[in-house]
């Protein structure tokens, strides 16, 4: 039987990104992050449905906290809704 126990400690250190842009679905996003320590960076973007772009760039250092920009940019267009009121009828009696 072990009577003792070993601990290992693999530095956290990484880096990734990735982007989709999707014609069919409209989804258009990216994502980059990185990651040294205790401190984390990244930024995010996607297009919202009413044609504007979201960015977040966040970071946390490991003492303050989760802190993120949020920007937004574009003009936003919304689509126009069509009302459809019946033909009017002559008045007539009886």
């Amino acid at each position: 039987m072990c009577d003792h126990l070993i601990l290992r400690y693999s530095y956290p250190k990484y880096r990734f990104e990735y982007g989709v842009k999707d014609g069919q679905t409209g989804d258009v996003k990216e994502q980059s992050e990185e990651r040294d320590g205790d401190v984390v960076k990244g930024e995010y973007s996607l297009l919202e449905p009413d044609g504007t772009i979201r960015k977040v760039q966040y970071h946390d250092d490991g003492h303050s906290g989760f802190n993120a920009i949020v920007t937004k940019t574009g003009h936003a267009v919304h689509p126009v809704e069509t009302v459809k009121v019946p033909a009017s009828y002559s008045e007539y009696s009886h």
